[in-house]
């Protein structure tokens, strides 16, 4: 009987153990599935970012598109310079941009919109542009455009606008007579002074200063993001955050 019982209880042992690993199996299983469906989620949206960048083949030329649908976006927000939003906004959200970059072309069609009527346009955030000019030689002049059509309060707007209407990535397409039908299109009210502005060596500088401030905060990439609040000690950077959500959660952080 001793030795049934013997038999009988290393067989119990046995069940266990295998139910135990089993155990571990399903979770382990559980887990690089909750992983996978991460990963499919970011991907996702990075495709859907590629996928809207590549639609720029179309644009380029003077006949623009979208105005309207930018004008909407950002009527009734307050901006000055880069910065939109409410100047005394807790939080200042920072883009890292070069308006040639066809992924800060997806961002400002996908990911960035919600951001705009939701928490900019209730005061709890402003959203900062900055050049960072990596694409090519046009990406100076296009920024320091953007810069001088600041200055007279229409700076989101010929920043969102052009991203609406980019060609394709430095194929020589942001010309002179680009940058100003969007400065035309987004209501620059003195064309002639926008005109002297945009070509001036200070507002060269300030494209060529921002893009050193993104160097230093070791981005290398566009669009970058960087963020200011009463959570945090300083500019935090933030890289390329794939989503609105992940931006969102970084300006709760920050308040």
């Amino acid at each position: 009987m001793s030795g049934q019982r013997e038999r009988e209880r290393r067989r119990e042992e046995r069940i266990l153990s295998e139910e135990a690993a089993s155990g571990a199996e399903r979770r382990r299983q559980v887990l690089q599935l909750a992983a996978g469906v991460v990963f499919l989620a970011i991907a996702a949206v990075v495709v859907l970012i590629v996928v809207t960048a590549s639609n720029s083949e179309s644009g380029g030329d003077t006949e623009l598109e979208e105005v309207a649908d930018v004008r909407a976006l950002l009527d009734g927000i307050p901006q000055k310079n880069l910065v939109l939003g409410d100047p005394q906004a807790p939080v200042e959200l920072i883009e890292f941009g070069d308006l040639q970059c066809p992924v800060c072309k997806g961002y400002s069609e996908e990911v960035l919109p919600p951001l705009i009527e939701n928490q900019v346009r209730a005061g709890e955030v402003k959203l900062s542009f900055r050049n960072f000019t990596i694409i090519g030689p046009q990406s100076l002049p296009a920024g320091a455009a953007a810069l001088a059509a600041g200055a007279q309060g229409r700076g989101w707007n010929y920043v969102e606008l052009f991203y609406r209407n980019q060609g394709r990535e430095d194929s020589g397409y942001a010309d002179d007579e680009f940058l100003t039908s969007i400065a035309k299109a987004v209501g620059v009210g003195n064309l002639a002074k926008w005109n002297r502005e945009r070509q001036s060596p200070q507002r060269r500088q300030e494209v060529e200063a921002s893009t050193r401030e993104a160097q230093k905060l070791g981005f290398s990439g566009t669009p970058s993001f960087a963020i200011k609040g009463p959570a945090n000690e300083g500019l935090k950077a933030l890289g390329t955050p794939g989503s609105t959500g992940a931006l969102e959660e970084a300006i709760e952080d920050a308040s």
